[in-house]
């Protein structure tokens, strides 16, 4: 009975570290995640992109993140393999570096971080208190956890269950060192599994030796999470993270090795505790990257030859990506039906997104065949809004059932409103690239800041309005409706300050002071198109009042 108990107090435990560890990363993600992209992107030094995915880690909790979101960005050809790779050795640093903070006696912390964070996360207003009150949240839920799995250890620590245990993976280095990569990867959490292993050491659950041989085989474990996650992606993503797994593993066999020879000769003790540990974790992940930052960029040659981009199975584009699923001739089952109206709408997403994604580089140096190249796919927008039109009214009514028939006019009419942020992007977006131009006009710096934070937080909403579209999911929906709320209070914000601006006479708000209000204008007019595939999931579950309207007028006004 106590055995059970101890395996559901250490799930529970786990359990709760993983979720914490979740919520904070999400918090962040939400907070930061449309400037991740530009931060990453813009580095080329080696030394700076490890900096750069140091940081990263820090704020994410998680290198595993940060190698994903490498990866994602080098199979779109916006980071070399090089840059890539010093970004995800920088950020397996930062990782460690978390584990150091999270390590101390923090507990009299906890009440506050719970008052402080549940406060913002339930009655702030604004996005950014709301996703700063989750991060704070998280950060105590983390703490609770980490002592709940010291209070799970009291009753068995006496016991003869872990002692035997513990001796066994201190005599077997290499068991121990497999059980800590099979840890980190069940866990999808390196920050969460080291710190588990820290935490055993602290309580004298094990000795310091196998807890670092666990941490050792938790470095390779943490390093096969990305691999598996990006299975299914182009190979300029895989490269980075087989080449981190590469170079990870290596070195963690050679200082496992290197650390039970030391072991065995006396040179280094075994009764150190868990904070020589968690130096032990820096100086593993700070040495790899010393060692390895000058020949991230060598090691692209061979990583292209063992992964290479399978050009020769290659299918030509004309023939790959067909101008239309949709077929009036042979609608299938309702079933298929609604199927091949989602892939349509889901391929006039992409040519949206197509014509969105380039703006702020037209904006910053346009030439007019660039231009009128994002105009031309407004005319194959407005074409897929034709044929899904055509299709919905060709559609028989006696296959039609009532649910099938709202979800198909529903789609008919998300169609409408991308059409619509299609003409946006080339009827206004384009014209006022022409306009600046033409008249050479610029920004300031904090009018340009705040359209470009603009723009890149509109992409991830498009991004997640092409996932509720696919999943239909309610959770994503609600998220989107509440970006699209924080979109119209970034363009109102950015209006005041640019009317301050005026105010104090900055000569270039000035110059630009038309284009940028259009701008924001036509931002938040793309932006509530593309938020509409929400709706219809959120008025089907009751998530949306039929009016904002307060129900009845004040006696005062009555009175008038």
């Amino acid at each position: 009975m106590l055995i059970v108990k101890f395996l559901v107090s250490i799930a529970g435990a786990t359990m709760l570290l993983l979720f914490a560890v979740r919520l904070v990363r999400t918090g962040i993600e939400r907070s930061f995640g449309s400037s991740f992209q530009r931060l990453m992107t813009g580095q080329n030094g080696g030394v700076k992109a490890s900096l750069v995915g140091l940081g990263l880690a820090v704020v994410l909790q998680s290198s595993a993140a940060v190698a994903l979101l490498t990866s994602g960005f080098a199979a779109g050809g916006l980071i070399a393999f090089g840059t890539g790779l010093a970004i995800v050795l920088g950020g397996d640093l930062g990782s460690a570096l978390i584990i150091q903070v999270l390590s101390f006696e923090l507990a009299w912390l906890v009440p506050v971080l719970l008052t402080v964070g549940g406060w913002l996360f339930v009655k702030a207003e604004q996005k950014s208190f709301r996703q700063a009150g989750r991060i704070i949240m998280g950060v105590a839920l983390i703490l609770i956890s980490l002592q709940f799995l010291r209070d799970a250890m009291d009753p068995i620590r006496d016991s003869a269950f872990l002692p035997a245990i513990s001796e066994y993976l201190d005599e077997d280095h290499i068991t121990a060192f497999l059980v800590g990569a099979a840890l980190a990867f069940m866990m999808h959490s390196s920050v969460a599994a080291i710190l588990m292993c820290v935490t055993l050491v602290q309580i004298d659950a094990i000795s310091f030796a196998a807890g670092l041989s666990l941490v050792l085989g938790a470095n390779l474990g943490s390093a096969f999470i990305p691999v598996w996650l990006t299975r299914g992606m182009a190979a300029p993503a895989r490269r980075i993270v087989f080449a981190n797994l590469a170079l990870r593993g290596t070195w963690a066999i050679v200082v496992l090795f290197t650390a039970d020879t030391a072991l065995n000769s006396g040179l280094l003790r075994a009764d150190y505790g868990g904070q020589m540990l968690i130096t032990s974790h820096i100086g593993f992940n700070a040495s790899l990257l010393v060692l390895a930052l000058p020949i991230c960029a060598l090691l692209q040659a061979p990583f292209v030859w063992l992964l290479p981009d399978n050009e020769g199975n290659a299918v030509p584009q004309a023939l790959s990506r067909p101008t239309t699923v949709l077929d009036p001739a042979s609608f299938g089952t309702p079933t298929q039906a609604l199927a091949s109206l989602k892939l349509e709408l889901l391929r006039m997403t992409e040519l949206v997104e197509a014509m969105f994604s380039p703006v702020m580089d037209l904006y910053m140096n346009a030439e007019k065949n660039q231009i009128r190249a994002v105009q031309s796919l407004d005319r194959e927008v407005n074409s897929c809004l034709t044929k899904i039109r055509t299709f919905v009214a060709g559609l028989p009514v006696e296959m039609i059932e009532k649910k099938n028939g709202r979800a198909a006019r529903d789609m008919l009419e998300y169609a409408v409103r991308l059409e619509t942020a299609g003409d946006v992007v080339a009827e206004r977006l384009m014209v006022l690239a022409g306009d600046l131009r033409r008249t050479r006009s610029t920004f300031s710096k904090e009018g340009w800041r705040e359209l470009t934070k603009m723009h890149e937080s509109i992409l991830c909403n498009l991004r997640l309005a092409s996932n509720v579209l696919i999943s239909e999911d309610l959770e994503s929906a609600r998220l989107l409706n509440v970006e699209k709320t924080e979109i119209k209070r970034a363009e109102r914000n950015s209006r005041k300050r640019h009317y301050r601006r005026l105010q104090s006479g900055q000569v270039q708000s000035f110059a630009s002071s038309d284009i940028h209000l259009e701008t924001l204008r036509a931002f938040r007019d793309f932006n509530s198109n593309i938020a509409a595939v929400a709706t219809p999931i959120l008025y089907a579950n009751g998530q949306l009042l039929e009016t904002r309207l307060i129900e009845e007028m004040p006696d005062w006004h009555k009175q008038e």
